[in-house]
């Protein structure tokens, strides 16, 4: 029978260093006869009895609270082995965004089935290739090297990091070429990921991929683990041509680009990010497909510091739970953004929340229905909650503190929670600025918002928004 192994003791497995030179193809057909099965369960089985008690305490494994209400549905993970740890998620149903089906067991499951995987240690300037479904643990400190998958459409494919470092001058260290689904899985480790120089872009004149981020995947990408994955990047941290999922680990990412970036959409169960000196934070940004294009939050801690907007989606943003921290030029940027639950903190220059109309399918629409919102907004022009369109408080607590608190073109409704505004409580929802603000005009850049109409009151819109801030 195999035995479901805690990622905290994989160390306790790692074994031997490859030595044979040039790139590396590995299937799942490589025997590893240097692992004793035997000896390694034994020891396991040892390990397990005396950490048991700090699997069950992890912050991964997350009860849902007693005193959620009953719209309030999770998709937890089965657990067969006590042992394994595993992340809870949160989901409110009827949200913009049906996630009860999102996650699967695997994608919350902070371990490997290791009865089978296969152990590899880097060494410089020798790239790994894999081709086949299974799970590969890698460890070792290396420069100039890029973990490469290339496996079947239906293959899944779990690194799992342990104790690794990879310093590269322009190429990515993880590639995913082509495969079902990878999982980046880390240890209870320090595991570091770097590119230092600017990334070389495609590989060939045939392929026009721009491989611009530390972590490159041309296909589905969930991150999750007990341990620590520090990225840095010239660019971009992680990229997803496809969706990306995080369920644990602690994330440290640092770039010039996007911290985490998806075509289709990011899905968020737990996990604690921390964003530095970034220009996005998280960026969701198919602009073809309305069904995509989202972001998804229903658990994680975050410290997104961005320079220019913390979460950014084409379509819908819409945050569950989770406690969040952030900071930049416009911290929440989408065109429908529903708040249900949460904790969410907001220091911005430029607008707090901004519904813009980045998408035709949607009106571009603020709600929050649960949760705690307080954000404060730098001088000047700048607005606490921005929609191009309409603005619903419905429950939760909204707490601005700044010279425009809220500024809509379409209507706004309060039937239900707290707004304070520069320390205020009050009941209603005064627009600061009517379309946009005071001028008018073509007004800029990429935060520019379309015309705005008139509202229910019979005030006009203020022509395609205001000098770059809406």
């Amino acid at each position: 029978m195999r035995k479901k192994v805690s990622m905290i003791l994989v160390t306790l497995m790692m074994v031997g260093t490859l030595a044979a030179c040039g790139s590396l193809n590995i299937s799942n057909e490589t025997a590893m006869d240097s692992v004793s099965a035997e000896s390694a369960e034994d020891e396991l089985e040892q390990a397990f009895s005396d950490t048991e008690s700090k699997t069950s305490s992890d912050k991964s494994t997350q009860d849902v609270d007693s005193d959620k209400s009953e719209e309030d549905t999770d998709c937890t993970a089965s657990n067969d082995n006590a042992s394994t740890v595993v992340t809870t998620a949160n989901v409110t149903s009827g949200g913009m965004i049906d996630a009860t089906d999102m996650f699967t067991d695997r994608d919350l499951e902070q371990t490997a089935d290791l009865s089978e995987a296969e152990y590899h240690t880097l060494s410089d300037g020798k790239d790994i290739t894999i081709t086949a479904a299974g799970v590969y643990v890698i460890s070792g400190d290396a420069e100039n090297v890029t973990i490469y998958v290339e496996a079947d459409d239906e293959d899944k494919i779990q690194l799992v990091l342990d104790g690794t470092s990879i310093s590269n001058d322009s190429a990515p260290a993880i590639y995913v070429k082509s495969a079902d689904k990878v999982f980046v899985t880390t240890t209870d480790s320090e595991n570091s990921l770097e590119v230092t120089g600017d990334f070389a872009g495609s590989e060939n004149e045939a392929d026009d991929t721009n491989l611009d981020a530390v972590v490159f995947s041309k296909d589905d990408l969930v991150i999750n683990g007990v341990g620590t994955l520090n990225i840095t990047s010239s660019d971009n941290g992680v990229t997803s041509k496809d969706t990306l999922k995080i369920t644990g680990s602690t994330i440290n990412v640092s770039c010039t680009g996007n911290a985490f970036e998806a075509h289709d959409a990011i899905e968020i169960a737990d996990g604690y990010i921390t964003v530095t000196s970034c220009n996005d934070g998280l960026r969701a940004k198919d602009s073809d497909d309305d069904t995509v294009g989202y972001i998804y939050i229903c658990g994680g801690t975050f410290d997104i510091t961005a320079n220019d907007d913390a979460i950014h989606a084409t379509t819908i943003i819409q945050i569950d739970d989770g406690s969040l921290n952030l900071a930049a030029a416009e911290c929440i940027e989408g065109t429908y953004i529903q708040i249900n639950g949460g904790t969410i903190t907001i220091n911005a220059s430029d607008d707090g929340i901004n519904a813009a109309q980045k998408s035709s399918a949607y009106t571009p629409t603020f709600e929050i229905n649960d949760g705690s919102l307080k954000i404060t907004m730098g001088a000047g022009d700048t607005d606490g909650i921005d929609s191009n369109g309409n603005i619903y408080v419905n429950g939760g607590t909204v707490d601005i503190s700044g010279q425009s608190t809220f500024d809509y073109d379409g209507t706004a409704e309060y039937n239900g929670g707290t707004i304070i505004e520069n320390g205020s409580e009050t009941n209603t929802i005064t627009n600061q600025f009517f379309g946009g603000g005071p001028g008018g005009g073509f007004g800029g850049g990429d935060h520019g918002g379309p015309s705005g109409g008139f509202n229910d009151d019979g005030f006009g819109g203020g022509g395609f928004g205001g000098p770059g801030d809406n």
